[in-house]
């Protein structure tokens, strides 16, 4: 969590950037997305596809590039506003301390009632366990976790700090709920990690296969609804909110800040950009790959992904081809 505080000009000197709109003095002691920011909070406008949002914010202060089309808005103007935000982002939070103990679960974790814990698994400081709980050798769960009744983490399943786990989910072996965040801002020649301050929360009656890895959101939650199943070997990025009952099949890859209603299938290998939306009840066939927003109730298919029976059309028609190019060959011999 924030620590620390930092004032407008503070900023403007860090960055060397144009403040409009905001008294210098003013404080800032978080940095949050546009649609959560209020007075004290600094945000961000990186995407032009979010400038209604920024436009509506309560931000305090909103980092964006010169020529922003922010009128009268608290605006820091920086060349790069997503280097500047993970920049505000080290400056003003801090990871907890990790905390280890001789025993394998920390004196301050709480336990419910008529749960089984192996003595090779670890539970860290002010974590809550459930009642009923079943979490098998190697499982860690770090500190600041809340795991609600009847749960079960199998082998080598890993929990990082501040992940929330709702009632009846099963976690299967090696799997990764809470790491990292690929974020990184290209800055004068590198890759500047962006910190990852988010969480984890996943709700009642999920299932997630094994080696399947949801990363933290980079500042507020990764959502996983509740009665969603989750199979072996897929990737859910920071910041991703998938609804309730969707099925999410082997191998399946959901860049950050993707949106998917409830009750939608990605069949395996299923790909997708970033920052899209796919509504409800909308099916998308194996090894596709979806670039743009889904309308609720489509089925799409191939690489990119588009109508199922586009897709189907346009692959018949491929392999029509041989017949029509040895015809073609057939008439010049006439």
């Amino acid at each position: 969590m924030s620590q620390n505080e930092i004032t407008a000009q503070a900023l403007a000197d860090l960055f060397g950037g144009v403040l409009k709109h905001c008294p210098p003095d003013r404080c800032f002691s978080e940095v949050l997305p546009l649609d959560e920011a209020g007075p004290s909070s600094i945000s961000f406008l990186t995407n032009p596809k979010y400038a209604d949002r920024a436009a509506r914010s309560n931000a305090g202060l909103i980092l964006a590039s010169p020529n922003n089309g922010l009128e009268c808005k608290p605006v820091l103007e920086v060349p790069d506003p997503y280097w500047a935000a993970s920049r505000c982002t080290a400056r003003l939070y801090s990871e907890p301390a990790v905390e280890f103990s001789e025993q394998s679960i920390h004196p301050t974790a709480k336990i419910g009632a008529k749960c089984i814990i192996s003595p090779r698994a670890t539970i860290g400081a002010r974590s809550v366990i459930g009642n009923r709980a079943v979490i098998h050798p190697g499982v860690h769960i770090a500190e600041d976790c809340y795991i609600g009744d009847d749960c079960e983490f199998f082998p080598g399943a890993t929990l990082y700090c501040r992940t929330r786990i709702g009632n009846r989910v099963r976690v299967h072996a090696n799997s990764v709920i809470g790491s990292d965040g690929f974020g990184y801002a290209f800055h004068d020649g590198i890759h500047d990690k962006v910190p990852q301050i988010g969480w984890v929360e996943v709700g009642d009656d999920v299932e997630i296969g094994a080696c399947s890895t949801i990363d933290r959101g980079a500042l507020g939650p990764t959502r996983i609804g509740s009665g969603t199943k989750i199979d072996n070997l897929c990737q859910i990025a920071h910041n991703v909110q998938l609804g309730n009952h969707c099925l999410i099949v082997s191998q399946t890859g959901i860049s950050g800040s993707t949106t998917l209603g409830s009750y939608v299938t990605m069949a395996g290998k299923v790909g997708t950009a970033g920052h899209i939306n796919i509504g409800s009840r909308s099916i998308i066939s194996g090894n596709s790959m979806v670039a743009k927003d889904v309308p609720e109730g489509s089925h799409l298919s191939g690489y990119l992904a588009r109508p199922h029976r586009e897709w189907m059309e346009s692959q018949a028609a491929v392999n029509r081809l041989p017949k029509i190019l040895k015809k073609i060959k057939d008439l010049g011999r006439d």
